[in-house]
């Protein structure tokens, strides 16, 4: 009998992990690194640690509060950074020149920012970095009490295409067992202002699994938030993580946990299934009348991407790299205020090489973690083989479990609705022994 593993492990959004990074002995240089990298469809990521708050469930790598005007000297840092790699980019040009197919301003609260500081945040990405910013779809993230006229008609007129909101819940009851203090009157009030600002695409974030939280409660807060109609929602489960306000207060963890969670998954997606949203992910939906946004050319699976801030990951083909990471408050604060110190940005400090064998598992998660599935096709253009050689044992478990589409077709291997549900599960299976061990003996501060 194959029995299936607890179905929330580890949310994989990227791979590997930030905790199998490691200090970078030689520190090789940016220029040296980007030299031979296909540079003509990259994606831009600009990090902002901060928010007004820090939400009990969060293990992000961010601050409460900027005082002693830190935003700026953090901008300045960020701007001495943009010059570097963009330097460094064009140090290795190899004739195409460097292009970015999208954007994305995260954190942390990008608006945290005054409206004049996302001005700047939005000029180091333009002046300093080159990308097009009314050109690319540019992607933003907001809270609700930072999500004012003011930052949003900057954010407009900068060329955003998309505002992700987090919400988590409408239930005031629930927001606050989620340590994440909100009125639900100042919710509606943010939404309507984004809606103003005429920002094309309003993602709203929920959160499922928080204690008190039932059935009824979370069809609540799924109604609310589609009474917004918006272009695309995102259904979190709760964790519950070391260092985290939750995990400092021990919250529940179980399988009866386990259970409530995955009944609360099923009737979230039913639910906007039946409102006309596409599943696109286990956490991703997307309104299926919304008006079709220019689609971007960057491919998650095989295109590098560049970050900027402290909390940032950049990706070559053979080395993932970033600064030091923490979720303790004190630990963040000190690589804050090093970061904003730093006068020399044109070499790797913290990162993990990628050999062919960890590129094949990237590929394979980042593509079957998709609702649409992976096309065999390009998994053998890029790799000259096909899943089944390289990961048997994994994809028989899976199937073992009904985890795949057995009515997927020869070309294309495609998760079920079960396979999806449990991609917090199937995920972590996919990880190399190596990355396994490096997550394992991280000491996470």
């Amino acid at each position: 009998m194959n029995t299936a593993p607890r179905p929330y492990q580890s949310y994989v959004y990227a791979y590997p992990h930030k905790t199998a990074y490691r200090e970078l002995k030689d520190r090789p240089a940016l220029r040296d690194l980007w030299a031979s990298e296909p540079k003509n469809a990259l994606s831009l990521y600009l990090h902002i640690p901060f928010c007004e708050v820090r939400c009990g469930f969060c293990n992000l790598f961010t601050r409460i509060g900027a005082p002693d005007e830190l935003t700026g000297r953090y901008l300045d840092a960020l701007d001495r950074q943009a010059t570097a790699v963009r330097d460094a980019l064009d140090q290795a040009a190899d004739g195409g020149g460097t292009r970015f197919a999208a954007a994305a301003f995260g954190g942390g609260t990008p608006t945290f920012l005054t409206a004049n500081e996302l001005d700047r945040l939005c000029d180091i990405a333009e002046k300093r970095m080159g990308a097009e910013l009314h050109a690319v779809p540019l992607s933003v993230e907001a809270s609700p009490a930072t999500a004012t006229a003011d930052r949003l008609a900057v954010l407009a007129d900068r060329g955003t295409t998309r505002l992700s909101l987090g919400i988590q819940s409408f239930v005031d009851a629930e927001a606050r067992a989620a340590v994440r203090p909100q009125r639900r009157a100042d919710v509606e009030a943010a939404l309507a202002r984004i809606r103003d600002a005429r920002i094309p695409v309003l993602n709203i974030d929920l959160i499922y699994g928080i204690e008190g939280q039932t059935a009824d409660t979370w069809r609540a807060s799924l109604d609310a938030a589609l009474a917004w109609r918006p272009e695309e929602l995102y259904l979190y489960p709760l964790y519950v993580r070391p260092l985290t306000g939750l995990g400092r207060i021990g919250a529940e963890a179980d399988a009866a946990w386990d259970s409530r969670r995955l009944r609360l998954y099923r009737q979230g997606r039913d639910h906007l299934a039946g409102h006309g949203y596409e599943q696109i992910s286990m956490r991703m939906f997307r309104r299926k009348d919304a008006p079709k946004q220019p689609a971007d050319d960057y491919a998650c699976q095989t295109d590098g991407m560049i970050g900027l801030g402290c909390g940032a990951r950049s990706y070559t083909s053979a080395l993932h790299y970033s600064f030091d990471y923490a979720v303790d408050m004190r630990e963040i604060r000190s690589i804050i205020d090093n970061y904003t110190a730093t006068g020399d940005f044109s070499r790797a400090e913290v990162g993990r090489f990628v050999d062919d064998d960890e590129a094949r598992r990237r590929h394979l998660l980042q593509s079957l973690l998709q609702a649409e599935g992976m096309q065999l096709a390009d998994y053998a253009d890029r790799f000259g083989g096909a899943p089944a050689d390289d990961f048997p044992a994994e994809l028989d478990r899976f199937a073992a479990r009904g985890w795949l589409d057995d009515t997927a077709g020869p070309g294309l291997l495609r998760l079920s609705p079960e396979g999806l549900a449990h991609s917090d599960a199937l995920g972590p299976e996919l990880f190399s022994d190596s990355v396994r061990a490096a997550m394992a003996a991280y000491e996470l501060k």
